[in-house]
C-alpha cells in the first residue's frame, strides 16, 4: 500500500483526497472539500484576487495538517482553469510551495480531461454501461469532454463553467453583484430570460466546437462529474440532504435534468439556499452549472447521465502510484 495525498485546486473549490492505493484498489482515508472561489473575477480581470488567494491558502493550510497527521508518502497538487488563465499565477505557485513543500502543477485542459477520465471510469465496471463513454467534468471555469473506453480516445477542454457563466451572463443569481449593481437585479433575484438566452447561446457555440475534436455521437454512455452534476442528481433524487453514497453511480434522466434546471433558473437565491442537498458555496452558481449539463444532454442527444462522485481528484491519486 502507498499512502497518497491528492489536491485539486479548481475555480470554485479546493479538494483533498487522502488514500491508500495497492492491489489495484483505492481506499479513502479522508475526502475534504472547501468552496474558496479562487476564480473570482478571473474571467473579467485575468488576475487571481488577493482575497481569493487567501481563502484558498487558508483551506490548504488545514489540508497540510491532515497530510502530516496521516503520513502521506506522496503529494501532488494540481491547479486547473482559473490558475491557467491568471497572469499572476506565480503568487499562487509560491503560496502552495510554502504550504505543502511541493510545486503545484498548472495542468492543461487536455491533461485535466485525462485525469478526470481515469478517476471517473474505474468504478463503472460493476454497472457495465455501454461504451464508449463521454466523460464530462463541469468545473467552475472550464468543462472537459473525454471520449474513451478503457483509455482516452479524444478530449477537449472548453472555457465554460458554473462560475464563468454566472459572472458572464447570469448576474442575477450572484448575491455579490446585487449589492454593487442594482440594475443587475432581475425578478426576485432570478436571472432574466434574456440572460439565460445569452448563456445558452454561449454554451451551445462552445459545444459545437467540441464536436470538431471529439466525436460525441460515438458515445453510448454520458458520465457526469463534479459538484454541479452531483447537486443536480441529489435534487432529481429528492434527497433531504447530500448523500454521496446515494448519488454515486445514480442514473438521472434527461427529463429530470431539464426539470431541475428550470427550477433552479426560476428560483431566488434564498429558495436555492433552502434546498437540502445544496452546498452554501454553490447557491449562486448552480443555475449555470445545471444549464451547462442541460445543454450538453439536449445538444448531444443523451437520454440519461450516469453520475460519478469520483473524478479528477481520484485520477490525481492514481497518478502517484
Amino acid at each position: 500500500m502507498t499512502r497518497v495525498a491528492a489536491i485539486d485546486c479548481g475555480t470554485n473549490s479546493v479538494r483533498l483526497l487522502l488514500a491508500d492505493i495497492g492491489d489495484g484498489r483505492l481506499t479513502d482515508i479522508e475526502r475534504r472539500m472547501e468552496i474558496v472561489r479562487l476564480g473570482q473575477g478571473v474571467d473579467r480581470t485575468g488576475m487571481l484576487a488577493p482575497e481569493a488567494l487567501e481563502r484558498t491558502f487558508a483551506a490548504m493550510r488545514g489540508y497540510a495538517k491532515l497530510i502530516d497527521a496521516h503520513g502521506a508518502e506522496k503529494v501532488r497538487v494540481v491547479a486547473t482553469s482559473a490558475t491557467r488563465d491568471a497572469r499572476n499565477q506565480a503568487e499562487f505557485v509560491n503560496g502552495v510551495v510554502e504550504i505543502f513543500g511541493v510545486v503545484p502543477e498548472v495542468i492543461s485542459g487536455d491533461e485535466e480531461a485525462q485525469l478526470s477520465f481515469v478517476g471517473a471510469t474505474r468504478d463503472l465496471v460493476e454497472l457495465r454501461p455501454a461504451r464508449p463513454y463521454l466523460v464530462v467534468d463541469i468545473g467552475g471555469g472550464s468543462t472537459e469532454f473525454v471520449l474513451g473506453t478503457s483509455s482516452v480516445e479524444a478530449a477537449r477542454s472548453i472555457d465554460i463553467g458554473c462560475v464563468r457563466m454566472t459572472e458572464r451572463h447570469l448576474r442575477d443569481g450572484d448575491p455579490e453583484r446585487r449589492g454593487t449593481d442594482p440594475a443587475a437585479i432581475g425578478p426576485q433575484g432570478a436571472p432574466t430570460p434574456e440572460q439565460v438566452a445569452d448563456a445558452v447561446a454561449d454554451i451551445d457555440a462552445q459545444l459545437a466546437a467540441v464536436r470538431e475534436v471529439v466525436p460525441v455521437d460515438q458515445a453510448r454512455t454520458l458520465v457526469g462529474l463534479a459538484g454541479s452534476v452531483t447537486t443536480v442528481a441529489g435534487m432529481a433524487l429528492d434527497l433531504p440532504e447530500y448523500d454521496p453514497a446515494r448519488i454515486h453511480l445514480s442514473r438521472i434522466t434527461a427529463a429530470q435534468v431539464h426539470e431541475v434546471t428550470r427550477r433552479l433558473l426560476r428560483s431566488t437565491h434564498d429558495e436555492r439556499a433552502a434546498i437540502g442537498v445544496m452546498h452554501p458555496g454553490r447557491v449562486d452558481v448552480i443555475g449555470a452549472g445545471a444549464l451547462i449539463l442541460d445543454r450538453i444532454m439536449r445538444e448531444y442527444g443523451f437520454g440519461a447521465v450516469v453520475v460519478s462522485e469520483h473524478d479528477i481528484l481520484d485520477g490525481i491519486a492514481w497518478s502517484l502510484v
